[in-house]
């Protein structure tokens, strides 16, 4: 089944059961508070005989006070729910997402936050990366794994590097919802635990509701080319904008063209405008991303994200 069926599917089951909710409610109320019952039915009476007059007479007063009468009994029947025990809105129609109303759309055709994180959950679920963030995250994270030898190069240890890594990686979950311009970007050679590092990154934002996307350059410019050359409309491509947290793994291994060039620096652009944050992983040093990428795409990741660089021995051997 597609996504996009999946989470069709999804949401009319939400609305399935909650109409089956609602239903149980009245069976139970109508057999204990036979008052409701009478007033239910005549509520819709009132409303049949205002729709029969509309079509009758459009300017009629009737229609008013049908509104009117109807409204009155309305609170009558709360007033009677709440003095025998019941929520004044138990006879309401229940919704998961009162935003969106179990639709996953708002009123102005937007995508509601709900529709966006179960996106993300599917893609997540798809991909096995659940699997992932269980054996790399912040609990399994060890740190004796880094020499701490002095680099003389880099002027401290593997092991105090990435304890500032750390460090600075965990004020920026503490303080992702803030306003603050606070981006990353890891950079080093392959296995120096830069994966491992966003991975602990985001499992904790996902734990606290984030909504989080995670692709490699790769197939980041693989939803963007489906998008632009054929014509393949996915939810990844919006969410390349819309989500709280874009990381982009590998930048650099995808093939740099004018095209992959301006959509990177689209979305870059756009989600700082945005006030989104991105982490952006890559095995290139600053000096080879400047060759690489335009100026304008490198001046933006430079100018709004912390870089930090990640070196040692591969950990992959360890």
């Amino acid at each position: 089944m597609e996504l996009g069926q999946e989470i069709s599917l999804h949401y009319e089951n939400i609305r399935l059961k909650n109409m089956d909710l609602l239903s149980q409610r009245k069976n139970e109320i109508y057999r204990k508070i036979p008052d409701i019952k009478n007033l239910d039915a005549f509520i819709s009476e009132l409303a049949l005989k205002s729709c029969r007059e509309i079509f009758a007479k459009p300017d009629s007063s009737l229609v008013l006070e049908a509104t009117q009468e109807i409204s009155e009994l309305k609170d009558q029947k709360r007033k009677i729910l709440k003095a025998k025990g019941y929520p004044e809105n138990y006879l309401d129609m229940p919704y998961d997402c009162h935003i969106c109303k179990d639709t996953g759309f708002l009123e102005d055709g937007s995508k509601c936050s709900c529709l966006k994180k179960l996106t993300i959950d599917k893609l997540y679920k798809n991909s096995n990366l659940s699997h992932v963030l269980l054996r790399e995250n912040f609990s399994t994270f060890n740190i004796n794994l880094f020499s701490d030898e002095i680099n003389e190069r880099e002027g401290l240890s593997p092991r105090a590097n990435i304890k500032k890594i750390t460090d600075l990686s965990k004020n920026f979950i503490i303080t992702f919802k803030e306003d603050n311009d606070f981006n990353l970007l890891f950079y080093g050679p392959t296995g120096q635990g830069k994966t491992f590092m966003i991975n602990c990154i985001a499992k904790e934002l996902m734990d606290r509701n984030v909504s989080v996307i995670y692709l490699t350059a790769y197939e980041m410019i693989e939803v963007l080319e489906n998008k632009k050359f054929k014509k393949i409309e996915n939810l990844e491509y919006s969410l390349l904008f819309d989500s709280e947290l874009l990381i982009v793994d590998d930048l650099g291994i995808e093939l740099i063209t004018t095209f992959t060039n301006s959509e990177i620096f689209n979305i870059i652009n756009t989600r700082l405008i945005r006030g989104k944050k991105t982490i952006i992983s890559t095995n290139l040093s600053p000096k080879e991303l400047s060759k690489t990428y335009t100026d304008r795409v490198f001046s933006r990741v430079f100018q709004k994200f912390t870089p930090l660089k990640f070196f040692g021995e591969d950990l992959r051997w360890q």
